[in-house]
């Protein structure tokens, strides 16, 4: 069965008026909210610039919940109450580069500065890198990362389909599942993801890679895949997305920037890195056989290397 909670998109330029710590918090709280916690949240997400102007009365009856709700879910979120929430969104709201939503911002990384020292700005996208995988890692529900080893390993075949740099996710997934011997397909053109997801067998399995959870060909792919009665896993940053709503199994990263809506190399390091540690599972748990097919898989393409 697939993931039934309701969940919306979150708009870019909404998302960066949302406190770091708060969104991470929702990444990782969201899948198990009740109904009413989840239209309380979805109600934040849609309106993060009314939260400070809002009473508790206000956002229950925007949300469609009971104020003991917007309690409970402000202590979900580590805050003790209301207040306390608000404030931090209207510290968000009151910082100089604010985002509206309007205009275009100069930097992909909002901590780069115009003045800084090459070295500084190699030290800076780095770190945005090592701040998104910790935070990944402390977001990642073990349940469901154990789930999809073991369907990893139990699948006759995989599918990885992305778009735009997130297809070169897919592809380089494939590359180091075939070197093992698994048999993994990917491709760039959106005809042939179609038809690849269409051939998948029951327990197979498909993984819709889409950082946004909002891509309309790795959807599209997903219907076929679902109709072929694979098992569907996505890897996205957006739990309140359509890609969310229709995975089986649901595998979180956290890449956030100030700026939601440009690309930045983290989000693609995250999610090659989720890859890769399915793909040292799976290895570990076929044991010498993987070794030796990686081995003479490597020995094979070594006539290409000078």
């Amino acid at each position: 069965m697939g993931n039934e909670q309701s969940v919306v998109s979150v708009d870019p330029a909404l998302a960066a008026q949302v406190p770091y710590a708060c969104m991470l918090r929702i990444q990782s709280v969201y899948a198990g909210l009740k109904s009413a916690e989840r239209r309380a949240v979805d109600c934040l997400l849609e309106n993060p610039g009314r939260v400070q102007d809002l009473t508790i009365v206000d956002f229950a009856a925007e949300a469609g919940c009971s104020e003991a709700t917007v309690v409970r879910l402000s202590k979900r979120l580590g805050y003790e109450g209301f207040p306390e929430l608000k404030r931090d969104f209207a510290r968000v709201k009151e910082q100089p580069d604010f985002q509206t939503g309007e205009g275009e911002h100069e930097l992909a990384y909002s901590s780069i500065e115009r003045d800084d020292s090459p070295v500084t700005v190699f030290e800076k996208v780095v770190q945005a890198s090592v701040t998104a995988l910790n935070d990944t890692v402390n977001i990642m529900s073990a349940e469901e990362y154990e789930r999809v080893v073991d369907l990893v390993f139990n699948a006759g075949r995989l599918l990885f389909v992305g778009i735009g740099d997130a297809a070169i996710v897919a592809l380089e997934a494939r590359q180091r599942f075939l070197r093992v011997g698994k048999r993994a397909d990917a491709s760039l053109d959106p005809d042939t993801q179609l038809m690849l997801a269409a051939q998948l067998q029951p327990g197979d399995v498909f993984f819709a890679i889409s950082h946004s959870g909002r891509s309309r060909t790795v959807l599209d792919a997903m219907k076929q895949a679902r109709a072929a009665g694979a098992h569907i896993v996505a890897i996205t940053n957006t739990p309140m997305s359509p890609v969310a709503k229709r995975a089986d199994v649901l595998l979180l990263t956290a890449v956030f920037t100030r700026y939601m809506t440009v690309e930045v190399i983290s989000k693609r390091v995250t999610e090659l890195c989720v890859l890769e540690s399915l793909l040292m599972n799976y290895m570990n748990r076929m044991g010498a056989e993987a070794v030796e097919k990686a081995r003479k898989t490597e020995s094979a393409v070594e006539v290409n290397k000078i």
